[in-house]
């Protein structure tokens, strides 16, 4: 709805106006509430000011039991302790293109969270292999972010949806998988799994969704 670092332009209006349209969009249309979250790399907006957006955000994830997609760089304290407080009301999400500490992604999964890698597991500068491994199977996604961080062999290109086959064999190499070197061509199996678990988070049943592959 808001992302943190476009904060100034609406976060304020957002939260002073209460939900007004946006709640009842979201209560009655949305499966989810993101990309939200906090950005103190950029601070291209105050940060108390993002701190009071992500907290109306998560309330109001919390009152339409919709998850949430968050979005956390070099703000790790502060968004520990608003997922600690979200978790009170029931709120669950995903912690998209993690590259963040091992800690607060153990924090994230003890609340019931899901963890989601993005092409830069693919990129040379990548060093944590055990972040992906420290994630459990069944709380693990993999993304494109497209049309942004096209994975190796496509970096510096526009990112493409398909191209998130590369970023799931890297994912698989790193856990061990000896699938993984042949993921690309031979997807299904874990493409199932990962795609179950997003319908999960959305939908809470994949059969209620109407979810075949």
């Amino acid at each position: 709805i808001i992302r943190a670092t476009n904060v100034l332009l609406a976060g304020k209006k957002f939260v002073v106006a209460g939900y007004g349209w946006v709640g009842r969009g979201v209560a009655s249309r949305a499966r989810g509430l993101g990309e939200i979250g906090l950005d103190y790399h950029y601070d291209n907006s105050p940060r108390q000011a993002q701190r009071t957006a992500f907290a109306a955000q998560l309330a109001l994830a919390g009152e339409t039991s919709k998850p949430v997609v968050v979005h956390t760089r070099d703000a790790e304290d502060d968004t520990r302790s608003l997922i600690g407080e979200a978790r009170n009301t029931g709120v669950v999400g995903v912690l998209h293109c993690y590259t963040g500490s091992h800690s607060l992604a153990e924090f994230a999964l003890g609340a019931g969270w899901y963890v989601s890698f993005s092409g830069i597991v693919t990129f040379n500068k990548w060093i944590d292999d055990d972040l992906i491994r420290l994630v459990p199977a069944d709380r693990l996604l993999v993304e494109s972010d497209s049309p942004y961080l096209a994975p190796v062999p496509f970096r510096g290109k526009r990112n493409e949806p398909a191209w998130v086959a590369h970023t799931l064999a890297q994912v698989a190499r790193a856990r061990g998988d000896d699938r993984g070197s042949h993921v690309v061509v031979d997807l299904p199996l874990q493409l199932e799994q990962l795609s179950l678990d997003t319908v999960r988070m959305f939908h809470g049943d994949a059969s209620a969704a109407g979810f075949q592959l």
